[in-house]
Parts: C-alpha cells; sequence; structure tokens
C-alpha cells in the first residue's frame, strides 16, 4: 500500500506523520525532532503502541530530515512513498489551494522568506530534502496563509500607497491549516454552529485568532508577518510602529538585531524574564510569571471583542493549540467578566478541559487541532487524482 509523509517544519522542529493512504489516509506513526541547532536535538517518535526518544546530537534542519529518514526506516518497510506533503508557512497572494511543488513554484516561495524568516527557509529546505529522497513522489505544499485568501479587502490591507499592496505588502493572516481544520470538526461536531459566527484561538508558542463566517476566514490577527496580533512565546505581537522606528533611529539597533529582539526575545519569553513556556509560568508563580500571563490574556480578550465586532455578533468559541488545548488557566482568565458577550464558563467542565466548557448563549469548546492531518487529506486527494 501507498504511503503518504507529511513534514512540517518550524524555526526549531520538525513533525512527521506517515498515513496509509486510501479512502481516508490513515495515521500509521509521528513524531518530530525538537531542540535543532543546540546540542540537545532529540527525535521522539510513536508507532505500534511506543514512544521512543533518542539525542541525535548538533544537528541543523537539514540534519534532522536526515534523522526522521533514517528513523522511519522500519515503518515504511519498503512501502512506497506516493506523496509528501509540507506545511508552506507563505504561499503569497498566489495559492489559495494546495500545489505542487515544481522549481517554479519554489522559486516563487522563495520571494517569501524575509516575509517569515523563522519557518519559510526551513519549510522550502524541507522540500528540497523530500525531493531527493522521494523522486518519485508527489510534492504537495500546503500553505498556512491559503485559508485566509478570500477576506473582504479592508481587512488584507494596510493604509499605505495602495502600490505598497500591489507588490504584496497586505495582510495574509496565518494558522490556516490549523484553523481548516477545526472549521472541519466544527462542522462534523455541530453543523448549525459551523453556519454562524465563530472565533477560534489558537495558543501555543506561535498564537493568533481568526474570525470565521460559515466555516470561511473572513479576519485574523496576524498580517503582514507572524508577528502581528497576539503576544506569543517569543515573538512581540501587536507593536506601535514607532517603536520600529526609535529602536532603527534612536536606538542605532540594526534590522538584524531587531528582528532578533521581535522574534526570539519578546512575547512571553521577554515579559517574564524566564521562559516561552506557558507551563513553566504558570508553575513559577512569581510577580513577573504572572504578569507575562495576564499580557498574554489581555490581548486575547481585546481581540475577542474586535473579532465578535468584525462578525457582527458571536455563537461560538474555539480553544485550539498547545495553550489553548491544555490551559485551563489562560481558558478562564480570557473568559473572565465576559457574560455581557454572552460567554459563561463551567469551572469544572474547563478543569477537566471538556469538549465543551460553558453554560452561556456562547458556545466555548476545546478541540485540539491536527495540522499533520489537513495535508495528508490534501496529498491523498491528489494521489488519487
Amino acid at each position: 500500500m501507498s504511503r503518504i509523509l507529511t513534514l512540517n517544519s518550524g524555526s526549531s522542529s520538525i513533525k512527521f506523520s506517515v498515513y496509509a493512504a486510501g479512502d481516508a489516509p490513515a495515521r500509521m506513526a509521528e513524531g518530530q525532532v525538537d531542540r535543532l541547532g543546540s546540542d540537545a536535538a532529540a527525535l521522539t517518535l510513536k508507532w505500534q503502541g511506543t514512544r521512543t526518544t533518542a539525542q541525535i546530537g548538533q544537528v541543523d534542519h537539514r540534519g534532522g530530515l536526515q534523522a526522521i529518514l533514517d528513523a522511519l526506516r522500519p515503518v515504511l518497510a519498503g512501502a512506497e512513498v506516493a506523496g509528501v506533503g509540507h506545511r508552506i508557512v507563505h504561499g503569497g497572494p498566489r495559492f489559495d489551494a494546495p500545489a505542487l511543488l515544481d522549481d517554479d513554484t519554489l522559486t516563487y516561495l522563495e520571494g517569501f522568506e524575509a516575509f517569515a524568516p523563522l519557518h519559510q527557509p526551513h519549510n522550502l529546505a524541507a522540500v528540497r530534502g523530500a525531493r531527493l529522497a522521494f523522486p518519485a513522489a508527489v510534492q504537495l505544499g500546503c500553505f498556512d496563509t491559503a485559508f485566509h485568501r478570500g477576506h473582504p479587502w479592508v481587512n488584507d490591507t494596510f493604509a499605505l500607497p495602495r502600490s505598497f499592496y500591489d507588490e504584496g505588502v497586505r495582510r495574509y493572516g496565518f494558522h490556516g491549516l490549523s484553523y481548516a481544520y477545526i472549521a472541519g470538526e466544527l462542522a462534523r461536531l455541530d453543523p448549525g454552529a459551523a453556519q454562524g459566527r465563530t472565533v477560534v484561538a489558537h495558543l501555543g508558542n506561535g498564537a493568533s485568532m481568526c474570525a470565521l463566517h460559515d466555516g470561511k476566514s473572513v479576519d485574523s490577527t496576524m498580517g503582514f508577518s507572524a508577528l502581528e496580533g497576539l503576544a506569543m512565546g517569543t515573538r512581540c505581537g501587536q507593536l506601535d510602529p514607532g517603536v520600529m522606528l526609535y529602536l532603527l533611529q534612536q536606538r542605532g539597533m540594526t534590522p538584524e538585531a531587531v528582528s532578533d529582539l521581535l522574534y526570539k526575545q519578546s512575547g512571553l519569553k521577554g515579559l517574564s524574564g524566564l521562559s516561552n513556556d506557558m507551563r513553566e509560568l504558570e508553575a513559577a508563580d512569581t510577580e513577573a510569571a504572572r504578569e507575562a500571563i495576564a499580557y498574554f490574556v489581555s490581548r486575547i480578550r481585546r481581540e475577542l471583542g474586535a473579532m465578535a465586532a468584525v462578525l457582527g455578533g458571536l455563537d461560538t468559541v474555539v480553544f485550539t493549540g498547545g495553550i489553548g488545548e491544555n490551559s485551563a488557566q489562560v481558558r478562564a482568565q480570557a473568559c473572565a467578566g465576559m457574560d455581557w458577550l454572552g460567554i459563561t464558563l463551567d469551572a469544572t467542565a474547563n478543569a477537566q478541559a471538556a469538549h465543551v466548557i460553558s453554560t452561556g448563549p456562547v458556545t466555548v469548546r476545546v478541540i485540539p487541532t491536527d495540522e499533520e492531518l489537513v495535508i495528508a487529506r490534501a496529498v491523498n486527494a491528489r494521489i488519487d487524482g
């Protein structure tokens, strides 16, 4: 039977899954390489009911991909890899659906590396490595920006001269694979609600929120880059553009130093002075940790109100992502005092991360996301076709 491999390359990790192709792709194995670039890089593989973790030393993304291919030899056991699906963060204005990754498409996507410097170069490096490893396989790109390409113009543009919009300086939105999965799950769980007004909070080391109407993206907190909107693990989120001018002009910081500050030293890590990991911050219970969490939550609350305004009301809220799925504290604080919007949490259900955690007229759900399955389904449809 044919196999499908999915690759999801981040700034310091690569997630992977193997599926059996068929009427519906069935996951056989999954895992990830994390802490790439450090001397503590490790590969975790879940297969046949067991979970193993092996240290792989100080390797980059190329070395991490090779370690994955080596670990998957017994999983694939000589089976044909018919398709490889890649999460690619930025598809630019051209792509509103998955696309075959030929040479021309890769050249086009390289033009957006500056728009997503933590992800795009690694995404494309994984494509090149997979093409060498599986030259006969379909290589399919699935874009985080594609889900948002139907936004109204006012939700896509900045108040800059129009020529900037025409050259690609516009709001793209990200986390689209996660939002596509949640839209599909909501349609399965509650078809009526899926046709209504929904705000999805994808909260993790990267964090954003999306307004959906009838399962389609209307607006997103992320814009031109994956820096905008909510505070994140190490990224700043919303920032007055004047701060950028001050850092460059008055502080004399180089563009490279500003990029490092905004992408790697800010967010929860910068505010707490401790960690970008919400679990560590909740356990630390220091004043700085509490303040970092309070800021993180305050931005969620502000954007929840804004998204409700964009939608003209609210029917459903969904929490997903590592923090959204696992932090009862963040969910409780984000929804506290939101009765005026129709949101009232059930404290017991929230503590248990139940599927529905609300008692008010607005239904609040916790739905685990699965970006890899979205990718596998797209590849499966392409190789079947």
